[in-house]
C-alpha cells in the first residue's frame, strides 16, 4: 500500500512500472515520474496508458468531478509529459495515441467535444543503463 508519489519500494529495485489511468489523479505528476525513475533498475522501463490533453481543457470539463475521477480533467499535454520524463532522467520516450481514442472518450459522455481536447495514449520510456 502506498502513494504513487512515494512508492513503497527500494531504489533501483524494479524492472518495470505499469500504470493504467492513474497518473492523471495526482496533482504532482513530476513527483510521480521521478519516483518511478528512482524505483526502476538501470535499463528498467515504464509502460503507461493514460489520458493526455491536446489543448487547454475548458472549465466545464476541468471543474467536473466525474471528469477528474475519469482521468480527463487532470490531463497534461504530450509536450509536458515528454519534458517531465526527460527532466526525471528517462530516455527513449515514446508517446502514441491509441487507435479509436476519440470514440472511446466520446463514449464517456463528460461533455460535448471532450474527445477534441484530450486523447488516450500509450507512454513508454526507459531508465538509462545496462
Amino acid at each position: 500500500l502506498g502513494k504513487i508519489e512515494e512508492l513503497p519500494v527500494e531504489d533501483n529495485s524494479m524492472d518495470a512500472v505499469i500504470s493504467n489511468c492513474v497518473i492523471n489523479l495526482s496533482p504532482d505528476k513530476s513527483s510521480v515520474f521521478k519516483e518511478m525513475y528512482r524505483a526502476l533498475k538501470p535499463g528498467g522501463r515504464i509502460c503507461i496508458s493514460d489520458i493526455l490533453a491536446s489543448k487547454e481543457i475548458p472549465p466545464e470539463i476541468k471543474d467536473n468531478p466525474e471528469a477528474y475521477t475519469g482521468c480527463v480533467s487532470g490531463a497534461i499535454t504530450q509536450v509536458q509529459v515528454e519534458k517531465i520524463l526527460a527532466w526525471a532522467g528517462f530516455e527513449k520516450i515514446t508517446i502514441k495515441p491509441k487507435e479509436q481514442s476519440e470514440e472511446i472518450i466520446r463514449g464517456w459522455n463528460f461533455s460535448e467535444g471532450t474527445e477534441k481536447v484530450v486523447f488516450s495514449a500509450y507512454v513508454q520510456a526507459i531508465k538509462p543503463g545496462n
